[in-house]
């Protein structure tokens, strides 16, 4: 029983610690200017500011920051969901010569850090004329081989015999994949999808590097603007994250069953 207790205490205080930014940003984003650097800190303000959040609409476009987030962030989970998923399927379930090879050279692309592809990635987009444009933003993002490897080592534990059964009906590799394969990785891709969409939506540097034109910045970029050469009001800045979690909380909420399932399951166990 005691050692129970103490299990149970020690993740209550890891809870505790993980939820107190989450608290101070929304405590901070109802203060006012002056309210955010008063000492000691309060976590509940003595003036609840509401119009903090009207103030911070009218500050910059955040509707249509929020907007271009939500359009790449959807359309590049979207698209790894489907390539990572017909990849992963190819490396899992097709016989082709250099399968483990070329699996391996894919899966070594994920010590490349992220920065030294950026400048060719550029080079490409400015070369095809898609710099300041959504598909710029959306493309370079559907591509992921940590996807594809949680897909196929999740793919792996899908018994054959199920495939088998409706190769002997007839059925195509891409009916095998469409109907007898996703329906059975739903946690996978739910694991997949939130953090594909997390990562997507989150991304500040690949966006500050692609696009220059305010009409088309996502959320972190246009929240970046708020902070000021000299000085910067932390309260308009907090309501602006506020608003930019939203959307994330809501993804989570709606793939919380599966997304669990799929941490449970050993989906990256051979």
């Amino acid at each position: 029983m005691l050692k129970k207790g103490l299990f149970y205490t020690v993740l209550i205080l890891g809870a505790l610690v993980m939820i107190i930014p989450f608290v101070w940003m929304l405590s901070t984003s109802l203060k006012t200017s002056g309210g955010t650097m008063v000492l000691p800190p309060q976590i509940i303000p003595e003036e609840v500011n509401w119009s903090n959040y009207q103030r911070v609409t009218e500050a910059f476009p955040i509707l249509r920051f929020l907007w271009n987030s939500t359009l790449v962030a959807a359309l590049s989970t979207i698209g790894q969901l489907i390539l990572c998923s017909m990849a992963a399927y190819a490396f899992a379930r097709l016989q082709f010569k250099g399968r483990d090879a070329l699996f391996l050279i894919y899966l070594a692309t994920l010590m490349v850090p992220t920065q030294v592809t950026m400048t060719p990635q550029f080079i490409l987009m400015k070369y095809l004329g898609w710099t300041d444009t959504y598909q710029g933003l959306i493309l370079p993002g559907m591509f992921n081989a940590f996807g594809t490897f949680l897909l196929r080592q999740f793919f792996l534990n899908i018994p054959r015999e199920l495939e088998e059964a409706a190769f002997i009906d007839g059925a195509s590799h891409f009916r095998v994949y469409w109907q007898v394969i996703l329906p059975l990785a739903k946690p996978a891709l739910a694991t997949l999808m939130v953090f594909s969409f997390m990562q997507s939506w989150n991304n500040f540097l690949w966006p500050l590097i692609i696009v220059s034109d305010t009409e088309m910045m996502t959320l972190p970029l246009g929240l970046a603007n708020l902070q000021g050469r000299w000085a910067t009001d932390w309260n308009l800045m907090m309501a602006g994250v506020v608003i930019s979690v939203l959307p994330v909380l809501a993804v989570y909420m709606f793939a919380q069953k599966y997304f669990i399932q799929g941490l449970t399951m050993g989906g990256l166990k051979e």
